[in-house]
């Protein structure tokens, strides 16, 4: 009998996590201007009315609060029309690189699984370093892979993976393991999914586990982040409420399967530059959270102290202007807008999502787009800062 009452208490405690969420608040109760929000969502409504994208969800956080949430334009125009809605679930793209992996990285950090001056081949054995002109070898470290400043270059050949190895994940880390790498580490920055990846088949090493289900039990569950996973998503009530992307060659259109293809092709959706989908709403949640030292109603992912270390450059690589996982101030800090505080982080996906962060103020936004769908030629990056600058003007405490 005491087994089974302690089974429901689990299950019960599981319900109330998967249900969470936040409270929602006028903007004048957490000190801002609704007319700079509504603003706002003028010029994404009118974005998406020229057809910039097919649609977006638009939410503001303050002071630990869902203050504004907004759904504009269509899901889809493929193959049949369809409007956005406000639990619309979207492909993050490489928003999977700072809603997942560099979070769960940190964790690991603060378990004390890993450090940030840990040598990369330490956990996966072959991996190269950089080989400098005097016959000498620099290790890649994890901070490394984090703040982009590692050498490895942007991307990698999925065809040409595919013929080394085979349209799997032991063939693209085999391929990152003996890439080139070039400049040594902490001299340059360069925005690569490769770096992350790394992480993934690094967290993967120490814990036994999928990125996925490792991110999907430390993060996802623990937020209570319903309907945040990663793909493919099979679930066809879920289904129904995912943005496609991209029309493929073959006529069909992505859905509900991440459209990065190292992430697909040879990941299979467990990756950790991309794969991650979720709602504008659940986000939200996660913002809330490290906004407020890693907790929200009661359910922690991280410390405070951990989350300070994530959201600061480190001093080695102040010149870059990437913290460990988010960008602050290089040259692809665009979506943060002019306003923001120098504490302000952020990133974006390609498929249209993007994130700003700013501690100082205690405010997030989030803008979630499928301009991918169903062409590849939406446009994003204007309105990204725009929006970020009627935001940051909202405030008004």
């Amino acid at each position: 009998m005491k087994r089974i009452v302690t089974l429901l208490v689990a299950v019960l405690m599981a319900t109330v996590v998967s249900a969470q969420s936040l409270e929602k608040a006028s903007p004048e109760s957490v000190g801002m201007n609704p007319k700079m929000l509504e603003e706002a969502d003028r010029l994404i409504a009118e974005a998406a009315a020229k057809k910039d994208f097919p649609g977006a969800v638009f939410a503001v956080v303050r002071h630990g609060k869902l203050a504004h949430l907004a759904a504009f334009g269509d899901k889809q125009w493929l193959p049949e029309k369809a409007p956005v809605k406000k639990n619309t679930i979207y492909d993050l793209a490489s928003l999977s690189k700072v809603t997942s992996t560099a979070i769960c990285t940190m964790i690991l950090v603060e378990r004390g699984k890993i450090r940030l001056t840990d040598k990369v081949k330490d956990y996966l054995p072959g991996f190269k370093g950089f080989a400098t002109e005097k016959g000498d070898t620099i290790d890649i470290r994890i901070a490394d892979l984090l703040t982009h400043s590692s050498g490895l270059p942007a991307y990698a050949p999925v065809a040409t993976v595919v013929e080394q190895g085979g349209a799997n994940p032991k063939a693209l880390l085999d391929y990152i393991k003996n890439c080139s790498r070039s400049p040594e580490p902490k001299k340059r920055f360069r925005y690569s999914c490769l770096n992350f990846i790394t992480l993934q088949h690094v967290l993967e090493a120490v814990t036994g586990q999928t990125i996925s289900q490792f991110a999907q039990e430390n993060l996802f569950d623990v937020l209570g982040m319903k309907d945040t996973s990663y793909g493919p998503i099979t679930d066809k009530k879920k289904l129904k409420r995912v943005a496609p992307t991209e029309k493929q060659p073959d006529g069909t259109i992505l859905l509900g399967s991440v459209h990065d293809p190292l992430a697909r092709v040879l990941n299979h959706g467990n990756s950790g530059n991309a794969g991650v989908f979720s709602t504008a709403e659940d986000l939200a949640i996660l913002a809330a959270a490290l906004l407020n030292g890693g907790e929200i109603n009661g359910h922690r992912i991280m410390g405070r102290l951990t989350v300070e270390k994530m959201f600061s450059v480190p001093e080695n690589v102040q010149h870059l202007g990437r913290t460990l996982g988010w960008d602050s101030y290089s040259s692809y800090s665009g979506n943060k807008g002019d306003l923001f505080s120098k504490s302000a982080v952020c990133h974006t996906g390609y498929t249209g999502t993007s994130i700003v962060i700013d501690p100082e103020n205690d405010v997030a936004m989030i803008l979630l787009t499928n301009a991918v769908h169903p062409s590849d030629s939406g446009r994003t990056g204007r309105l990204r800062s725009a929006v970020a600058n009627l935001v940051a003007g909202a405030i008004m405490d």
